[in-house]
């Protein structure tokens, strides 16, 4: 199984200072500027920083950790800062 990060409500996904010390990082004032990409949600440190901090490691959000299984090509997908795990597929308009 693969562990995702994710924010479910809206408002937008954001780590907390106390979560960017945990992640050996450097406070940037926001909380978002790292962690954006959907491929960095499955870092094993991010995972980790939200099981050992639980609601503390988001900033003005509630984290939630999701699992897949092995082998999905997956994506984080949003509406409004809400956020979900996505199986990719192809798209064309």
């Amino acid at each position: 199984m693969i562990k995702i990060v994710i924010h479910p409500g809206y408002g937008g996904f954001a780590l907390s200072e106390a979560a960017y010390e945990f992640l050996g990082m450097k406070w940037d004032g926001y909380g978002f500027e790292h962690y954006r990409n959907s491929e960095h949600r499955a870092d094993p440190r991010l995972v980790e920083c939200v099981e050992k901090l639980g609601e503390a490691a988001g900033r003005d959000c509630k984290l939630k950790i999701v699992e897949i299984p092995d082998g999905v090509d997956w994506t984080i997908e949003e509406y409004d800062g809400s956020e979900w795990v996505a199986e990719k597929h192809r798209t064309w308009s």
